[in-house]
């Protein structure tokens, strides 16, 4: 069984930054994929980006690019998300996901993720 426990967000204005972490256990012995997801209310949950354990790929989705950066740490254990230029329509609760396997099996479909951590709110004001 895969747990994750986010952490890391909080309250920021326009064109700051954030770095959010996510504590992976259980099951890491095997490649997995983490995403990030954010959702906003009254919107549909986004991905924004995935990274492999194994290899160390990594996706963005284009709303993200150049912006966001996803990363682990050496033990391979927490998966960081850093936020950059940050804009109010970045605002919502932003939940990592898990999968065993390879991301770009998986893409940005929250569905194919069965493993969820509990989320933490980020928000970006004017």
């Amino acid at each position: 069984q895969v747990q994750l426990v986010e952490s890391g967000g909080g309250s920021v204005q326009a064109g700051g930054f954030v770095r959010l972490s996510c504590a992976v256990s259980g099951g890491t012995s095997r490649n997995y994929c983490v995403a990030w997801f954010r959702q906003a209310p009254g919107k549909e949950r986004e991905g924004v980006a995935s990274l492999n354990r194994n290899g160390g790929a990594t996706y963005y989705a284009d709303t993200v690019k150049g912006r966001f950066t996803i990363s682990h740490d050496n033990t391979e254990t927490t998966v960081y998300l850093l936020m950059n230029v940050l804009k109010p329509g970045d605002t919502g609760i932003y939940t990592c996901a898990a999968n065993f396997g390879f991301c770009n099996r998986y893409g940005f479909d929250p569905t194919k993720f069965p493993y969820w951590g509990q989320g933490t709110q980020v928000t970006v004001s004017s």
